[in-house]
């Protein structure tokens, strides 16, 4: 197929940045596009040991002959953009892929970050305005890219929000100190800045990105497309309310780039294990020592936030649940070497609730709140897998592990990562 979606299975975290830089070196992509969210993700890719993050860029700007896209479905903060542009280029020169950005992406505007601070806390939130934007996008308030084509139009977008939003966060909210505190003159100021600094840096453009994958697309081109979050925390599909403000599904693909790719694979992320950050159930969820080895093996703590993510058994009904909503072709498993040197593994395969059986994952939080994980037990290993490069050299019980997560989620396993740079990694 001419173009792929690396997306997460589960509630983020699964390691989609390796698998995108992994995948965007083949000849066949010449851009690689995010298409959701904002810098309340975090893509970490590792080349010869030198870790980089990633929070607004795609994680294939690693690669200097593509271009990354940003799609609309992206909230920008222009500050936080340039800030990560800087720091990469400190690190890489101009040697990074072209960025293309759509000139329809909305901004957080500080207004955003105070009333997140305000409510998303009960959420878990990573309180960077991600949520009230997505808000103001849907209520038709939201002040995107082309209405800074020129500094007048741009500030009166500016001055006619922002009386709203400080009755917002002053009555509303009763939050009247924040609301003073927003000065229209500075932040028209401080964006016109931050939006001509990007302007003026010739690897950016900002443009009709939907256009420009057509013609991507006619020429015969490859496009990678990479999701943000993961299924669990799409707003439409995930563990609501305790999930993110965008469809980081494979729906979120085609409105979050206005283009409709002609064919198309999915790729679903799936950690060796389960995380998440911030509130909300989580059935296997593991609070002994197993936990704590998870984390601090795993690096479980978040690359935007640096929380300590919280860990438990892999559970595939949410693999198959992902499988169903985003029709998955195929599936990358990651961070398997963490599991070595645990003695017995579990794999939730089923829900008990109210003595009834499930075999599917519930993502009603009455329902999951309830429910109890049915495990299957399988031995561990002791191996250290961080060398191996084929499936069949990984020990009998890695490939048991990877056969039950196949049979239970009806998806096959064509990655598998066993370790953190980008070629530790098995294709089958």
């Amino acid at each position: 197929m001419n173009h792929a979606v690396v997306l997460g299975t589960q509630w983020g975290d699964e390691g989609k940045g390796k698998i995108v830089d992994f995948l965007a070196r083949q000849k066949r992509f010449t851009s690689v596009v995010r298409y959701q969210g904002g810098n309340n993700a975090g893509h970490t890719v590792v080349v010869g040991g030198e870790r980089f993050a990633f929070h607004l860029l795609p994680s294939g700007i690693l690669y200097k002959q593509k271009t990354c896209v940003i799609g609309n479905g992206v909230i920008v903060d222009p500050k936080v953009l340039n800030f990560e542009i800087r720091r990469l280029e400190k690190r890489v020169g101009k040697k990074h892929a072209r960025i293309l950005i759509s000139e329809k992406c909305h901004l957080i505007m500080p207004w955003h970050q105070i009333i997140d601070g305000i409510i998303g806390g009960k959420l878990g939130t990573t309180q960077r305005g991600i949520g009230p934007c997505y808000t103001d996008v849907n209520a038709r308030r939201g002040i995107r890219f082309m209405d800074a084509k020129s500094k007048k139009v741009f500030g009166l977008r500016v001055k006619e929000e922002l009386a709203w939003n400080k009755k917002l966060i002053g009555l509303a909210y009763g939050q009247p100190k924040l609301a003073r505190r927003l000065n229209e003159a500075k932040i028209v100021t401080s964006y016109w800045r931050w939006i001509n600094l990007l302007k003026a840096n010739r690897r950016v453009e900002i443009d009709d990105c939907s256009e420009w994958l057509n013609r991507r697309q006619a020429k015969g081109e490859g496009i990678l497309f990479e999701g943000a979050q993961a299924t669990l925390l799409d707003v439409a599909h995930g563990t609501y309310p305790f999930v993110t403000s965008s469809n980081a599904t494979v729906g979120g693909l085609y409105t979050g780039t206005g283009f409709r790719p002609r064919q198309l694979s999915v790729v679903g992320v799936v950690k060796a294990y389960t995380t998440r950050v911030g509130t909300g159930p989580f059935p296997t969820e593991l609070t002994d020592a197993v936990a704590e080895r998870l984390r601090e093996v795993g690096h479980e703590y978040g690359t935007t936030t640096g929380r300590p993510r919280r860990c438990g058994w892999l559970d595939a009904t949410i693999v198959n649940y992902a499988r169903k909503i985003n029709g998955l072709d195929s599936v990358a498993v990651t961070k398997l070497d963490v599991l070595s040197g645990i003695e017995k593994l579990k794999v939730a395969v089923a829900y008990k609730v109210d003595g009834k059986t499930l075999n599917t994952f519930p993502v009603d939080v009455e329902l999951l709140n309830q429910a109890k994980p049915v495990y299957r037990q399988v031995a561990g290993w002791e191996e250290d897998i961080t060398r191996v490069r084929k499936f069949s050299q990984l020990p009998r019980a890695a490939r048991e592990y990877i056969k039950l997560l196949e049979a239970a989620s009806e998806v096959k396993v064509t990655m598998i990562g066993v370790g953190p740079n980008r070629n530790e990694l098995i294709v089958r």
